[in-house]
């Protein structure tokens, strides 16, 4: 079995895919970089960080977008936010099953803020567009960098969020959290408590994802086979979102003055909480449903 978080971006491209069915948009032969870094002597990559391009998977046509944490953190800057702005545009255009985002990104890149911040706002408003036409766009988050800042807030956009145990999600880094509140608040340090919070876990039972997988690449493409084939309206629905805004203000009053996320474990009379870190995912998807 190979593992989804450890691979890179075109690696976790080629997992979720028909075997050679991706072509890919804007190469990096063509070198289309960010003109900001060099400002700043920082090398860039020919790709910005972000790999984008067609597929299809179960016979299914999609479009797909890659990031490459490997690259200054699969940060969001001018032209890298270009490339996924431009892809969304073209899921209308060609009618797609689907467009897939593989996030792997700490969020906006502070070199290029501005431009990153606009970029993040835009590809927010083209997912909403790309849904109005009935097409879904699905979040994929399960490697090394996780998913934080602006693109934490792109994948709550999307229909539906998948997730291993060792990916991680949320809108502020552990770093970051700890910078403005202090180690009291959060210890960026303690390793157990940032997968315990952020961690693929911990969103699963807060209903933050829909998919749990085990890290490894076939769990990961058949989930993305189940999704290319179901049948369900992909808009945004006013009576869905609702419905999350009320379950929010439900969890934020019910568990107000839980500490850490076994606390809220136990809010919930889930048992065993102390097994949970330790459990594969087949036995904690059990232990959630015995719940």
């Amino acid at each position: 079995m190979i593992s989804f978080y450890e691979s890179n971006a075109r690696g976790r491209i080629d997992s979720l895919i028909d075997e050679h069915s991706f072509e890919e948009i804007l190469p990096s032969e063509l070198k289309i970089q960010s003109p900001h870094l060099k400002k700043i002597d920082i090398v860039s990559s020919f790709n910005d960080g972000v790999i984008i391009g067609k597929a299809k998977i179960d016979k299914k046509p999609v479009l797909i977008a890659s990031q490459e944490g490997k690259f200054m953190g699969g940060t969001v800057g001018e032209v890298h936010g270009a490339k996924i702005l431009g892809l969304l545009k073209k899921a209308i255009k060609d009618k797609v099953s689907a467009v897939y985002f593989i996030i792997d990104t700490g969020g906006v890149r502070l070199h290029e803020a501005n431009a990153g911040l606009i970029a993040i706002s835009e590809i927010m408003r083209a997912i909403f567009e790309v849904r109005s036409h009935n097409i879904p766009v699905y979040a994929i988050v399960g490697s090394q960098n996780g998913c934080f800042g602006g693109m934490g807030i792109v994948a709550g956009c999307c229909n539906t969020i998948v997730m291993n145990e060792e990916g991680r999600l949320g809108l502020s880094g552990p770093e970051v959290i700890e910078t403005v509140h202090g180690v009291e608040e959060f210890d960026s340090k303690d390793k157990p408590l940032v997968w315990r919070t952020l961690g693929g876990k911990h969103r699963f039972i807060m209903g933050l994802v829909e998919y749990i997988v085990s890290d490894t690449k076939e769990d990961f493409r058949k989930v993305a086979i189940k999704l290319v084939n179901l049948n369900r309206n992909a808009e945004i629905n006013l009576d869905d979102m609702l419905k999350e805004h009320q379950k929010f203000v439900k969890d934020m009053k019910d568990f107000e003055k839980a500490s850490d996320a076994k606390d809220i474990w136990e809010m919930k009379n889930i048992k065993n909480i102390d097994s949970i870190p330790l459990l594969d995912n087949d036995s904690f998807l059990e232990l959630i449903k015995g719940n």
